[in-house]
């Protein structure tokens, strides 16, 4: 024990009794006063000397036979507490609350103690115990509304407002902490235009708070620098920390003008502030499952791929947007039912032909957390007529090459081995057909070179002003002697402009339109070529009687390597490069050619090419 406790025991006791609050009175058996102790002076007005060794007169005439009887159960044994009336020494009557129990010397009752305060204490200390019960409901009340929000922006507003009601605050915010800045983010009472304000860390309050390990703080000088100052006449700010799991996400703050915080306003605080840390954590953990699964949703509607979700059952759960396009299967047709192709296993992939004709590639991946499926497939037609197309175009290629070269090599042969047999009709006849089929090798050999290159994007054209009538005469010119089973006319409006393009290329995609037109109208009929002004561009338009061009066919002619298969055009030949080679021309030379029905039978190629202007460059195709 330390020097300043030195002492007599007697003396510790004495000291004990003054210190206390409550008057304290010891009686002997006879109720004369044993001990009058400080508090006993202030609470009645007689001094210690006055009344020790006496009856002390504080008992009223009235209650005395119940003071009596009081100690005479105390003497047996049994404390009471009582709530009764005392004399002051001015003769004032005093309420009070006293609590008599027996003073005992050894295991003899040698007197009575008694310990004497007001009794408006009581009642207060009941108004204290019912207001913090009625703040502790209110509180479970404010708890379970808070966490009932996921929203962050609503959470934090009703922690602000409920603040104030619980501590009896005149204004308060909350501020997240983010990173090494606070950003006020939820005021109640205060002015809207200061929600937004960041402030370093470092010099906050929030700061101090977190370097004492404590949770709740009060503070009440350098206010004036303080964004809180806009409330009028703050005199203190109490500040509790909102932290779940050790991990502190903010600080809940209650500003105070016009009363001052006691005890139960400050650990109503902190009990609010530890809720709003959880409620807080809460939302923002919805917030990112909710930005979550935006982004899983967003990925989910806008991949081209179909994906589909599969339950443990194998049932379609969804269904994407892209799934819907590529099987023209609504989502509604297809929940709740397997999928509409066979599923591979996972790692590898099924290549599938809907009954709409799309091929599909399907790849799957198990959820092991789940048990359901993933499903991906993509449309691969494209790809899949290509493949087809270019096995096509290598057997058509091989067959329009081994033909004339099989029959220059014959006629060779021929003339190698029966030169001085032969006549010399037989010769040139022989040379002649030598000579044709080596040009048509030499046509064929040109188509695959343009074709390459346009399929390269190296295509280019000059362009220049060409007189599209001349090289539509040139290009008509000695058609109707090829065959006598077509007629062949030729309507060019007077003044025709010149358009903008390349001389050579112009008379490619001409010879190629006409030949087309010979081609595929083999029982004969009329060839008509027509070209006429049309706004800023020349239309050319070659008509034929032939077999015609099926609906679905009339853009995919235009593709590399297809040859369609729809009415008798199979049967005409070719490697499937001359439509591709002409609409790349003509739109390498800012125009356009498109295949259209005619009413009375057969197909027009419609071509349009823009009128000359002052230009001329060197332009690839693109």
């Amino acid at each position: 024990m330390g020097d300043e406790w030195a002492g007599s025991d007697d003396e510790i006791a004495r000291a004990a009794l003054d210190s206390s609050p409550n008057a304290v009175v010891a009686l002997d058996r006879d109720q004369s006063v044993l001990v009058w102790n400080a508090a006993a002076e202030r609470v009645f007005g007689w001094a210690a000397e006055e009344v020790l060794g006496r009856r002390a007169p504080i008992v009223p005439d009235e209650l005395t036979a119940e003071h009596n009887a009081v100690l005479e159960r105390v003497r047996t044994g049994e404390p009471v507490s009582l709530r009764t009336k005392r004399l002051h020494n001015d003769g004032a009557l005093l309420d009070l609350r006293v609590d008599i129990s027996a003073l005992r010397l050894g295991s003899a009752v040698g007197g009575y103690v008694c310990v004497y305060h007001p009794a408006q204490a009581d009642e207060l200390a009941r108004n204290r115990m019912a207001r913090r019960a009625r703040l502790v409901r209110r509180l479970t009340d404010v708890v379970g509304d808070i966490n009932s929000e996921l929203e962050l922006s609503a959470v934090l507003d009703r922690i602000s407002a409920n603040l104030t009601e619980l501590t009896g605050a005149d204004a308060g915010g909350f501020v997240l902490i983010e990173g090494d800045r606070l950003r006020l983010v939820s005021t109640y009472q205060l002015p809207d235009s200061i929600r937004g304000t960041t402030t370093d860390l470092r010099t906050s309050l929030v700061d101090r708070l977190l370097r004492t390990g404590k949770t709740v703080m009060l503070e009440s000088d350098g206010l004036d620098d303080l964004v809180w100052a806009r409330l009028r006449g703050l005199h203190t700010v109490a500040l509790g920390l909102a932290a779940v799991g050790g991990r502190p996400y903010g600080a809940l703050y209650a500003l105070f003008a016009r009363r001052n915080p006691g005890h139960l306003e400050l650990e109503l605080l902190e009990l609010l502030a530890g809720h709003a840390g959880i409620a807080v954590g809460n939302a923002v953990a919805y917030q990112e499952a909710v930005r979550q699964r935006a982004h899983e949703r967003a990925v989910f509607d806008a991949s081209a791929d179909g994906i589909a979700v599969l339950d443990q059952d194998g049932l379609v759960v969804r269904w994407n947007p892209a799934a819907a396009g590529l099987t023209a299967l609504a989502p509604e047709s297809v929940i709740g039912a397997p999928p509409p192709f066979p599923l591979p296993k996972p790692g590898e992939k099924v290549t599938f032909q809907m009954e709409n004709g799309r091929w599909l590639d399907v790849v799957s991946a198990q959820i092991e957390e789940t048990g359901e499926v993933v499903v991906d497939f993509r449309d691969v037609t494209s790809a899949k007529e290509l493949e087809e197309a270019k096995d096509l175009f290598l057997a058509t290629t091989s067959h329009e090459l081994r033909t004339p070269i099989t029959i220059v090599r014959g006629f060779a042969s021929t003339l190698d081995a029966r030169w001085d047999k032969m006549a010399d009709a037989e010769r040139r006849a022989a040379v002649h057909t030598i000579a044709e089929r080596s040009r048509s090798l030499g046509e064929l050999m040109d188509h695959l070179l343009l074709g390459a290159r346009a399929g390269a994007e190296e295509l280019k054209v000059r362009i220049e002003e060409v007189d599209l009538a001349e090289r539509i005469d040139a290009a008509t010119l000695g058609l109707p002697a090829l065959s006598d089973k077509h007629r062949v006319e030729v309507d060019i409006a007077r003044g025709l402009p010149h358009v903008l393009g390349d001389p050579l290329a112009t008379d490619i995609i001409l010879g190629q339109l006409l030949e087309n037109a010979f081609k595929y109208s083999p029982k004969g009929g009329l060839i008509s070529v027509a070209a006429w002004p049309d706004g800023e561009n020349v239309v050319v338009v070659v008509d034929d009687e032939g077999v015609g061009i099926a609906p679905g066919d009339r853009e995919r002619i235009f593709e590399r390597f297809v040859q369609v298969d729809s009415g008798d055009r199979r049967r005409f030949g070719g490697v499937g490069l001359g439509l591709y080679i002409v609409r790349s021309l003509a739109r390498a030379q800012g125009g356009d050619v498109s295949a259209h029905p005619r009413r009375e039978g057969g197909t027009r190629m419609r071509l349009v090419l823009r009128c000359a202007s002052p230009i001329g460059s060197d332009t690839p195709m693109r």
